[in-house]
């Protein structure tokens, strides 16, 4: 016979929906909602499609079956997909290794949030690909305003450090969160890891929740700082500019990795996913770059992208500490975006004119969303009108920019820890 509590043992997630507080009932129901417009968004192309559409249903899917142990009534628990970092810890805090291996084998994302998510692997991953992507020359084409425009792209970050320890958190913590200013989501992963592993997961999921809307927010910043007059200015290629061979750029890439790694080893693994990559473009062998550039970079975006999306619980959203987080990384991505676009200024005027300001934008290092939103930008206002390889050029300094003073802030505050 079939009895109101036999529908409610078949249908928990429905009988869970409402023996939770009503403000996290709501959390869910909200964040299932944003789920599938974070899905709809990248669909459309208004946000970035590879890591949102994962994201989204990731986001919608954990938050309607609820579907993480609690690590305190692990033997009862009604998760199915995914267990708590201490599940298979005994009582006295040793790990059961045959109790975890079992639970592996189960819950498929688990391994892949162990062995590839927590401990930064996967943030190297993407690095990797990402640098196989890369040409260096645009950088060695326009160096000084590439560089320029990078250091100013990075104000989000200084200012949001010294303000974050005004919000309570610690000098380790704060780092952790201005670094979102920085708009490079492997670092962002690296570097909270690194300084503050108990706010890890609300750091990544705030910083690529924002990361993806820069491809929506930095056009309306952008046409709000930069007159449509200067937006149209055209960017020709230098007289006498050098042309760089393959193995010149993969001799400045290899002695960039070295030199770098040996001022800041803390960062290293991501210095030298980096520029591994870019090694690996420019060795001219195709094995490997097809391998690096396709199914490596585009598995490891995927489940970065989905494990993001399931880790964005109610919970996680509801905790005290993630509106601050919310405030903070909006903010400093704003901020790194002024920055950027005040730096595209100030090499229009040491240029006599020849810089268009929306290159700016570009020097947060979203590689390459903020390079073709700058593009893009202008494109819509001078059709004819090319800054691509400038902009380019500001993105993968960008990149090495955030990596070196996301290094500096993990080697000082490493040690005062």
């Amino acid at each position: 016979m079939i009895t109101w509590q036999s529908i409610q043992d078949i249908f928990q997630g429905v009988t869970s929906l409402f023996a939770v507080p009503p403000s996290l009932a709501i959390a869910r129901l909200g964040l299932i909602a944003l789920g599938f417009l974070l899905m709809y968004l990248g669909r459309k192309g208004v946000l970035e499609a590879l890591i949102m559409i994962p994201m989204g249903l990731g986001m919608a899917t954990v938050n309607a079956a609820v579907m993480f142990f609690d690590p305190l009534k692990l033997h009862g628990g009604g998760g199915t997909l995914f267990v708590e970092a201490q599940a298979g810890a005994t009582t006295d805090g040793v790990r059961n290794a045959a109790d975890l291996m079992t639970i592996l084998q189960i819950d498929w994302l688990q391994p892949i949030y162990t062995f590839t998510f927590s401990n930064g692997l996967i943030a190297c991953l993407v690095f990797f690909g990402i640098g196989s992507l890369l040409d260096i020359g645009f950088i060695l084409a326009r160096p000084y305003t590439s560089m320029i425009i990078a250091l100013c792209a990075e104000l989000g970050t200084i200012v949001v450090l010294p303000l974050a320890t005004c919000f309570g958190f610690t000098p380790q913590e704060a780092a952790a969160i201005s670094v979102i200013g920085g708009a490079d989501g492997p670092m962002v992963l690296f570097t909270s890891l690194t300084l503050a592993k108990h706010l890890f997961v609300p750091i990544a999921v705030v910083a690529y929740l924002y990361l993806g809307l820069t491809y929506g927010g930095y056009p309306y910043l952008v046409r709000a700082l930069v007159p449509k007059r200067l937006r149209e200015i055209p960017m020709y290629p230098q007289k006498n500019q050098r042309e760089y061979s393959s193995f010149q750029k993969m001799i400045v890439a290899a002695v960039g990795c070295v030199v770098l790694s040996f001022l800041l080893p803390i960062a290293a693994p991501l210095i030298f996913s980096l520029f591994l990559g870019i090694v690996i473009r420019e060795s001219g062998i195709k094995a490997f770059q097809d391998l690096v550039s396709g199914p490596m970079l585009y598995t490891a975006t995927l489940f970065l992208g989905l494990m993001l999306g399931i880790l964005c619980d109610a919970n996680t959203i509801m905790d005290p500490k993630v509106l601050p987080l919310l405030l903070l990384g909006c903010l400093a991505l704003l901020i790194s975006g002024i920055g950027g676009i005040l730096g595209g200024y100030l090499m229009y005027f040491v240029s006599g004119g020849k810089v268009n300001p929306v290159v700016g934008i570009a020097g947060v290092s979203c590689v390459p969303t903020t390079a073709k939103v700058a593009q893009k930008i202008v494109s819509k206002d001078n059709p004819s009108a090319v800054i691509m390889p400038a902009a380019l050029g500001a993105n993968i300094s960008g990149v090495i920019t955030s990596a070196i003073i996301a290094g500096v802030l993990c080697s000082l505050l490493k040690i005062a820890s």
